[in-house]
């Protein structure tokens, strides 16, 4: 029970750029996303292009991206853990389409020789192997419009969404919107989102 009433501050920790506390949830909640992309993997010619810890590590970069601009509003461990569980679904089916789609299609792919698997494995670097989650944090920052921007300031500030329509003008739905259509499109900008 302890654990859940921290949960809120470490939320916040992470917010605020704690690399140990990002490292407590990681190591907390990832085995739940490796867990669910086993679970729902069934196809083994899928299992040849990617595993678990690929989707795992899209999931997270996805959502330490979100979590520190202040998409998400977690207040508990059974929400993250259920919006986790919906990222990782989401990503699953988004690698799945991507990886059949014309002549990426696993169906197609025969039993290769060693010197023909590097056209299996994706060119782009992981999400860790990219760069740090600070970097990335700020590479994020930048492909948002100055608007959103400030509503993610505002969020990492730690205000509610009724509190950033009141300074901003318009809505909480209509902001909320707002930045979640900006993040949307910074992350197909920047190669994050599947």
């Amino acid at each position: 029970m302890g654990e859940d009433r921290d949960f809120p501050a470490l939320v916040r920790q992470i917010r605020a750029g704690d690399d140990v506390a990002a490292e407590q949830l990681v190591r907390r909640f990832e085995p739940i996303i490796r867990r669910e992309v086993r679970l729902r993997l069934e196809d083994d010619r899928l299992n040849r292009a990617f595993d678990s810890m690929d989707v795992s590590q899209s999931v997270l970069a996805s959502f330490f991206v979100r979590v520190a601009i202040g998409e998400y509003d977690l207040d508990r461990p059974d929400q993250l853990v259920r919006l986790l569980v919906v990222m990782t679904r989401n990503k699953l089916a988004s690698r799945a389409r991507h990886e059949r789609r014309q002549r990426r299609d696993v169906r197609r792919v025969a039993l290769l020789s060693t010197t023909d698997l590097s056209e299996l494995v994706d060119p782009r670097p992981s999400a860790s192997e990219m760069i740090s989650r600070r970097e990335l944090l700020d590479r994020m920052r930048e492909a948002l419009r100055v608007e959103e921007r400030e509503i993610a300031d505002l969020r990492g500030e730690g205000l509610s969404w009724d509190d950033v329509a009141r300074q901003l003008g318009g809505t909480a739905q209509a902001r909320r919107v707002q930045l979640a259509r900006g993040v949307e499109r910074a992350m197909k900008q920047l190669g994050l989102d599947d």
